[in-house]
C-alpha cells in the first residue's frame, strides 16, 4: 500500500505541470513566433524556428528528451538543462534564468525570450544539432504556407 500511496503523490504533483501544457498547430504558433518579433531575427525566419521546434518536439510544450550524460532537454524548443534552465537535478549554468519546469505550460514567451537568446549567441541555430544537420540552407518557407499572417517567407536560411 505504501508504494500506491507514493505513486499518488507523484502523480499528483506531476499534474500541475501537464494540465497547462499544450501542442501548438503549426500556424498558432508562426503568429507567436511573429508577434515576438522572430520574423528574420538575427537572419532566420519562423519557418526555420517551425521546422527547428517541430523535429526538436513536435510543438509540443510538456516533451522531455533525456540525454545520456544526465541532462534533459525541455519544453517546445527543447531546452537543456546543462545550460540554459535548472531542472534541480544536474548541475546547470542557467543563461535563461529559469526552472525546467516553467517550460511544460502553454505561455511560451519565456521559451521564446530563451530561444532569441541562443539564436544570438555565437553559434546561432547551430546550437540545436538538427539545425545543422537537417534544416540549415533549406528552403524552409513551406512552413508558413497556409498560415495568415504578415511574415515574409524568406526563401534562405542562413548557412553558419
Amino acid at each position: 500500500m505504501q508504494a500506491w500511496d507514493t505513486m499518488v503523490v507523484t502523480l499528483a504533483m506531476l499534474m500541475p505541470a501537464t494540465v497547462d501544457a499544450k501542442i501548438f498547430q503549426r500556424c498558432d504558433l508562426a503568429m507567436k513566433l511573429e508577434e515576438a518579433g522572430l520574423n528574420g531575427f538575427k537572419g532566420y525566419t519562423i519557418g526555420g524556428l517551425l521546422c527547428m521546434a517541430h523535429y526538436e518536439s513536435g510543438f509540443d510544450t510538456s516533451f522531455v528528451d533525456r540525454n545520456p550524460d544526465g541532462s534533459s532537454a525541455y519544453g517546445i524548443f527543447q531546452l537543456n538543462s546543462t545550460w540554459r534552465c535548472d531542472s534541480g537535478v544536474t548541475p546547470t549554468q542557467n543563461l535563461c534564468h529559469m526552472e525546467c519546469h516553467e517550460l511544460f505550460n502553454r505561455h511560451i514567451l519565456d521559451d521564446i525570450m530563451c530561444a532569441k537568446q541562443i539564436v544570438s549567441s555565437q553559434n546561432g541555430m547551430n546550437t540545436w544539432d538538427s539545425w545543422s544537420q537537417h534544416y540549415s540552407g533549406h528552403d524552409l518557407s513551406e512552413w508558413l504556407k497556409g498560415c495568415h499572417m504578415y511574415a515574409k517567407p524568406y526563401t534562405t536560411e542562413i548557412n553558419s
